[in-house]
């Protein structure tokens, strides 16, 4: 800046300044018309990710950091690290205030990017070469290991970490963002609208190609896209978890949320592929060998259960399935249905609805009322680590004669992405019922069976299958468990006050039969805590409890939340966290008037 006075012309350096989007003027593509959801989607530096089954919904807190010192340094070095700034600079800055671009530009550098992504996937589901990815609590420490890395991958993060970071850089840049979880998604199907899975006569489920992940994570970003003509703002489906495609890796968005619900799915290129993973059906088979399988009767999973986000202004979830699509069975469903089957598969071009839900119909498994049982899985407990996982199969004969069949069950491990591993239980039941009869069995699967086989999300997948006695009368029952992590309890022992010494508890039991070695305790809480610490703690004993007393001086006004981890020889999913508000600022003479 140049000032004059008195005819002379002095050159002033004011320092550097940045314009970002602002979704508080009317006339910016961001523009976000709600203060609550402001606040919410850009100016909150904590959030909510949801996990688990749809059944057993889970969540854990996460620390986005958006307005932390080097946040905004670091988010566009990512933007000046991409392949399009690499090429032409002048072109890559110049497309810089449409949303829409950032959006591309960071979708392929959080998880795409070949030398420079934010993140890697554990390669083969192992992270052993890297950190585990649930270790993560916050976007902040991983953007500032990569910044300070020479922009090498953080190793490693599933897809919640993807989208949580995705979320921090959103944000720090003015973009209203937040992270969305969906159930049973299937990433890599090759049919977008039918997914197979094969099991054998003992109940095993037979890796292929096509995996349902029980939980997937994605972002929203609110913004009006002039590509697609859009006049106002909405929500846009961002998902920066790389898909492994002929082509190469690739990540999906942006996508405006409600042409996929209305099946709109030419709008964007990624549309068919995020309409799959939304509505796609399961089929379920069984193996007989060289290549042959059978349809077997069951009640299979609907993709996209449950669409989860965080509430604005509380921890309590929103569900925002509605958005996404028409509920199941519905008119308006079947519209949306007949309407992507003619846009992404032309035998259907000029198909009547009859004959496309008459090809679909032919798809899906029978139901189990065909054959005159009824069976399904009921949980008798809400195991945690440790405990013996009961259920109760309820079993009804709809027929007025007797039933008399064999099953095999089994259990076995499973990954989040639906990836199968070690089948640890298993056992055959010889079932008779009687004319109408309904009939309880209790199953126990005891925690010896399954402490040595459960990876990190902890589910497992319970099923039960008739033995191949009856042609054309063979069925099964199934269902997914997630087994609760050992709780971490924080008590807060005083009245917190800004930049004065307060205390707090940190309580975990190991209510196992054995040592848990290698302890360590990890405290974060930005604006509580300063800096992340880790607390080595030893060996805890069988069936005893540790309760570490901490103190720590809160700086900074506002909600935070005081977090604090468990990790050991045996797992690393154990979480708590304490919400603490430490009000706001007092104001200063002459503001806060009528």
């Amino acid at each position: 800046m140049c000032l004059i006075s008195c005819d002379h012309t002095h050159p002033q350096d004011l320092g550097e300044f940045y314009v970002l989007f602002n979704p508080w003027c009317s006339d910016d593509p961001v523009y976000l018309d709600n203060q609550a959801h402001r606040e919410e989607y850009v100016l909150n530096e904590h959030g909510i990710v949801f996990q688990g089954l749809p059944k057993h919904i889970i969540s854990h807190a996460w620390h986005f950091g958006q307005f932390q010192d080097d946040i905004l340094e670091i988010s566009l070095k990512i933007l000046d690290s991409s392949t399009n700034f690499l090429r032409d600079p002048g072109m890559d800055c110049s497309c810089r205030n449409d949303p829409a671009y950032i959006c591309r530009v960071l979708n392929n550098m959080i998880g795409c990017h070949k030398k420079k992504s934010i993140l890697k996937l554990p390669p083969n589901n192992n992270s052993l070469q890297g950190a585990n990815p649930l270790m993560w609590n916050g976007s902040v420490p991983i953007l500032r290991q990569w910044y300070h890395n020479k922009c090498k991958p953080v190793k490693h993060g599933y897809c919640e970490t993807l989208a949580a970071v995705m979320c921090t850089v959103m944000r720090c840049l003015g973009i209203p963002s937040r992270v969305v979880t969906g159930f049973y998604c299937p990433l890599n199907a090759v049919d977008p609208l039918i997914i197979q899975e094969v099991f054998d006569f003992t109940g095993k489920t037979l890796n292929g190609k096509e995996h349902i992940w029980r939980y997937h994570c994605w972002n929203e970003s609110w913004m009006a896209r002039k590509d697609i003509s859009q006049s106002g703002g909405d929500w846009q489906y961002l998902d920066p978890t790389p898909i492994e495609t002929s082509k190469g890796s690739v990540c999906s968005g942006p996508i405006l949320v409600k042409s996929i619900r209305d099946g709109d799915v030419d709008t964007d290129s990624d549309g068919p592929h995020v309409f799959g993973l939304l509505n796609a059906r399961n089929s379920a088979w069984v193996s007989q060998g060289r290549g042959k399988k059978i349809k077997i009767h069951c009640e299979t999973q609907s993709c996209g259960q449950c669409i989860s986000t965080k509430s604005v202004g509380s921890d309590l979830r929103e569900d925002i399935t509605d958005a996404y699509k028409y509920e199941l069975g519905s008119v308006q469903e079947k519209k949306v249905l007949y309407k992507v089957c003619r846009k992404i598969n032309s035998r259907y071009l000029n198909a009547p609805s009859s004959e496309i839900d008459k090809d679909l119909a032919s798809q899906r498994n029978k139901s189990l009322k065909d054959i005159g049982i009824v069976m399904k899985f009921k949980m008798a407990n809400c195991p945690l680590y440790g405990q013996d996982v009961q259920m109760n199969w309820v079993l009804k004969n709809l027929c007025n004669e007797a039933k008399d069949r064999r099953f095999n069950l089994c259990a076995q491990a499973l990954m989040y992405n639906g990836c199968l591993l070690d089948q640890f239980w298993k056992d055959n039941i010889h079932v008779t019922l009687g004319p109408k009869e309904v009939k309880t069995i209790l199953i126990t699967i005891p925690y010896d069976d399954y402490g040595s086989h459960l990876c990190d999300h902890n589910i497992m997948r319970v099923v039960a299958i008739s033995m191949p006695e009856r042609r054309g009368e063979d069925m099964m029952v199934e269902r997914d468990v997630l087994v609760d992590s050992l709780p971490v309890k924080i008590k807060i022992l005083d009245h917190p006050q800004m930049k004065a010494p307060c205390s707090a508890e940190v309580i975990f039991s190991n209510p196992l039969k054995e040592d848990l070695k290698n302890c360590i305790l990890h405290l974060e809480g930005y604006g509580l805590i300063g800096e992340p610490t880790a607390t080595e703690l030893g060996t805890l004993s069988a069936s005893h409890m540790a309760q570490t007393c901490v103190e720590f001086t809160p700086y900074r006004y506002g909600r935070h939340q005081f977090m604090a981890s468990i990790n050991c020889d045996k797992f690393c999913n154990c979480k708590g966290y304490a919400t603490i508000d430490m009000g706001s600022p007092p104001t200063t003479s002459g503001e806060g008037g009528a």
